[in-house]
């Protein structure tokens, strides 16, 4: 079981997000669950909720205001998987952060891509396992 049920961060635009998540984390196993409306938020802006097996632990929220960037690493089942979001999250509008490799600094089998989204978070995907 996971420790963390759920992360939500804002977003300057949930549709850009949407999509670019929706196929940066396709390779990953990740998909999006759930879109609440707007007009049904707290806040007043679109809200997108992605996971597996039908459980949104990933959300995402529409929201004006400065924002400080985040690091949000996700599990890969293997090496194609990282090398796969990496190139997903290239094509639909985020940017080179890290190409894929091992990073022996953490261990060495630590291997990991990174990329910024269109927010400027750093997104990591990373399969610790040969």
């Amino acid at each position: 079981m996971s420790v963390i049920d759920h992360i939500e961060l804002p977003v300057a635009d949930a549709e850009a997000s949407r999509r670019f998540y929706e196929a940066a984390l396709a390779p990953l196993g990740l998909s999006l669950v759930v879109s609440i409306d707007p007009a049904r938020t707290a806040h007043g802006g679109a809200r997108h909720g992605f996971g597996r097996d039908g459980y949104p632990s990933l959300w995402f929220h529409a929201e004006t205001g400065r924002r400080l960037p985040v690091h949000v690493a996700f599990t890969a089942r293997d090496r194609k998987a990282v090398d796969a979001f990496h190139g997903m999250a290239l094509s639909h509008g985020g940017s080179d952060n890290g190409a894929p490799g091992v990073r022996e600094r953490y261990h060495p089998n630590y291997y990991a891509a990174y990329v910024l989204d269109p927010d400027g978070n750093n997104i990591e995907a990373v399969c610790q396992t040969e």
